[in-house]
């Protein structure tokens, strides 16, 4: 199975996906669609409330969960980590058992998914076009979307260096990772993610537009370190890591000196945007109700 994780949105929600190109179908991880229709922000709580669901499934003899797969998927840790995933019809016997009034516009989007995958993969540019709907829809300013879809190519050609130099997904990728955040922003990935209230959520898609530059800047050293080096061991792909971190680290010392400033924020990227309007537009955006 040739797999490409990915991040999908019903409404504000994020939903982790993967693509199985090998059998063109969405597989979603049942626990993030548990919270949805559950309308719950608590990630263990959901998780219990499908153990519990799970196992009566399993005891009626409902083939849509006894033939569930697991694959990795990105953790709130970083780390890649088995989680039960179901693909489209699964998933829809699945929601039958679990009393929700999104249930309906779930399956509306179930369908949506699929669609669009299809188209993108005849034309790729929807892809970056429908990424960049989602951002919008999400509150974000369309400098700091065009960041962010630079900042993915540059971590594609990352993560392609590593693989060519004999660094395994999951475990490891997440080990060099922690290094160029360590190395650049004084933080690991859980760490950064603790400091700007973050759980599950994508740390990339709450980094400020400095953060998200400042950590292109080390991905993107980092790639052409590598790539001079050829490193062929994992400590020697740390070496290359740490050194591209570095570069960056240095920029944002240079920064900080001369803005007298922390570059990296506790805030998230949409809460520091919004820390940039006026006190009148934010209410306004919370209660659209208001009138002046």
């Amino acid at each position: 199975m040739i797999k490409r994780n990915s991040v999908k949105l019903f409404g504000g929600n994020q939903i982790r996906s993967v693509w199985d190109e090998d059998n063109e179908k969405w597989y979603f991880s049942i626990v993030d669609v548990v919270a949805v229709l559950t309308d719950n922000d608590d990630y263990q709580l959901a998780r219990n409330y499908w153990k519990v669901l799970k196992n009566r499934l399993i005891k009626e003899g409902n083939e849509s969960v006894t033939n569930c797969n697991q694959l990795k998927l990105p953790a709130a840790d970083g780390k890649m980590r088995m989680t039960d995933v179901a693909d489209t019809e699964q998933l829809l016997r699945i929601i039958q058992s679990i009393p929700s009034p999104k249930a309906e516009p779930f399956k509306i989007w179930l369908a949506k998914v699929g669609a669009e995958r299809l188209d993108q993969m005849q034309d790729p540019e929807l892809s970056i076009q429908q990424a960049m709907m989602d951002y919008k829809r999400l509150g974000y300013s369309d400098n700091w979307i065009n960041q962010r879809l630079k900042s993915i190519e540059i971590r594609k050609d990352l993560t392609d260096q590593w693989k060519s130099h004999n660094v395994e997904e999951g475990i490891q990728y997440a080990s060099l990772t922690d290094i160029i955040y360590q190395a650049w922003a004084g933080r690991t990935a859980k760490d950064y993610k603790r400091f700007k209230g973050l759980k599950k959520e994508n740390l990339r898609d709450n980094m400020t537009n400095e953060e998200l530059v400042l950590n292109m800047l080390a991905e993107l050293s980092a790639t052409s370190i590598t790539k001079a080096k050829n490193p062929q061991t994992l400590d020697e792909n740390k070496v290359c890591a740490k050194e591209g971190g570095d570069v960056a680290r240095v920029a944002r010392e240079n920064l900080e000196s001369k803005t007298g400033r922390k570059v990296v924020s506790p805030l998230s990227a949409r809460r520091f945007f919004e820390a940039q309007q006026p006190v009148e537009e934010i209410e306004n955006k919370d209660n659209p109700d208001k009138t002046n």
